[in-house]
């Protein structure tokens, strides 16, 4: 049998002898640290044998390195100098170039050693920049018509693409994104990739590109539910790119206001904030209908309320600031469905748009407000989509707690634990852990003691 692509062997790994060698350790003395045979190693070293992921795994504790520096010893990988490998670059803006990156994204997710490196890349702030320059100032290309001797792709392939991604997404909200991850990473490999080598016009090529962009969106929206977010940054700029490539100026608003999401939630305010102005700004470029408005406006409601923090600063220009853009996104979303709505619009609905709006209130630091949104949010989502109500409940128990209501706060947040048990969704834990934390001021008191207690072995089992 031939060796496996990914397996990189054939030439002499003279980094890995050179780590052992720095160690003082014989070939025989790494392989019992590294749990294989002397002549494993000596193979490994030689180039004569592939090293799997688990060796992989354990060639980074053993010498004390990154997962990346191993890849690099045993493929001879190079990541330039960012530790953030950047599959998603933009020098080159061609068709073919966009189809070869994200084929080359998507391959990597199904190969067992490439994807525990994926898993493993940092979220790196700087890459924004250039892809926002790409966004706002790259040319797309004149023509994305695909020709050749590859099977011919219709419009019926590309609705095939765009209900996947519906039912991906109904089923996420349901379980959570551990289960949908793998099954999402698979079909772009499998399915979406031969379509975009297929031969189309530029008609076809155009919605080609929209929808692979809205299935590596959901690629990286799975990846942002699982807290793997340096993985989740590399397909929300793969995403990015398609819909740049495919000239949709409305699908690359929907990817930068995803993009702002992850950026808020990580609290890096100052890159959620340059994100949502893009988005905003390319929304009103495009003449974009007034629900779609509503989500950009809420968006950046919340980055600008992360980045001053009016509860505490007090800064009462910057709080008007926010309440204007709240209350355009209200009057817009109030409009209604418009016959220009990009068809994933309906997935930020009012209860949705009105649970984002409470996030901002409560950064407002009017916790009755907030309290009232992410309590209505919960009616609306119980039993429809199981994770939002669940992160909403964790919501208004923050807000009660903001309130100075602690015994409320608690029992509100205790509610919501069998849901984050029963979802498989590290994001909905990690609210919830999060609360825990803001419950230090409290720590004396019994009730905290009993909830800590509760939770730590509620999520244990």
């Amino acid at each position: 049998m031939g060796k496996k692509e990914g397996e990189g062997y054939g030439a002499p790994r003279l980094e890995l002898a050179r780590a052992r060698r720095q160690r003082g350790l014989s070939q025989k003395a790494a392989a019992e640290k590294a749990g294989v045979a002397s002549t494993t190693w000596s193979r490994w070293e030689r180039g004569g044998q592939g090293v799997r992921a688990g060796s992989r795994r354990r060639l980074a504790e053993l010498f004390e390195v990154s997962p990346i520096e191993v890849e690099r010893w045993i493929d001879g990988w190079s990541f330039g100098e960012t530790s953030s490998w950047p599959i998603t670059e933009y020098g080159d803006t061609s068709t073919a170039a966009t189809v070869r990156s994200a084929a080359l994204l998507w391959r990597y997710e199904m190969d067992e050693t490439r994807r525990h490196l994926l898993a493993s890349l940092p979220f790196v702030p700087a890459v924004l920049g250039e892809w926002l320059m790409a966004w706002n100032y790259g040319v797309p290309p004149v023509s994305v018509a695909q020709r050749g001797t590859n099977a011919r792709v219709g419009m019926a392939d590309v609705e095939q693409i765009n209900e996947a991604r519906r039912t991906f997404s109904r089923l996420d909200g349901q379980f959570g994104a551990g289960l949908l991850r793998p099954v999402v990473a698979g079909y772009l490999n499998k399915s979406v990739t031969p379509l975009l080598r297929g031969r189309c016009d530029d008609r076809v090529g155009s919605a080609l590109m929209s929808a692979a962009a809205g299935m590596a969106l959901m690629a990286g929206w799975t990846s942002f539910d699982m807290n793997l977010h340096g993985q989740a940054q590399q397909h929300y700029g793969q995403a990015l790119r398609l819909a740049k490539t495919g000239d949709d100026p409305l699908t690359g608003v929907w990817v930068l206001a995803m993009m702002t999401h992850q950026a808020t939630h990580l609290e890096q305010a100052t890159w959620a904030a340059w994100l949502a102005r893009a988005a905003t700004d390319t929304a009103r470029r495009a003449q974009a209908p007034p629900r779609v408005m509503a989500l950009v406006l809420t968006r950046e409601a919340k980055a600008l309320a992360l980045r001053t923090n009016p509860a505490e600063s007090h800064d009462k220009h910057s709080a008007k600031q926010i309440q204007r853009l709240l209350a355009e996104a209200e009057s817009a979303s109030a409009q209604g469905p418009a016959d220009r709505d990009p068809e994933w619009i309906a997935e930020y609905d009012a209860a949705e748009l009105s649970a984002q709006a409470g996030s901002c209130w409560r950064l407002l630091g009017e916790y009755g407000k907030a309290a009232v949104r992410a309590e209505a949010a919960v009616t609306a989502f119980s039993g429809r989509l199981p994770r939002s109500a669940q992160i909403n409940q964790v919501s208004a128990a923050g807000a009660y707690l903001g309130m100075g209501e602690l015994e409320r706060a608690i029992d509100c947040a205790r509610a919501s634990i069998p849901a984050a048990k029963a979802l498989n969704s590290t994001r909905s834990v990690e609210r919830l852990q999060k609360f825990a934390d803001e419950l230090d001021p409290y720590s004396s008191s019994i009730m905290v003691r009993q909830f800590r207690d509760q939770l730590h072995s509620e999520l244990a089992a």
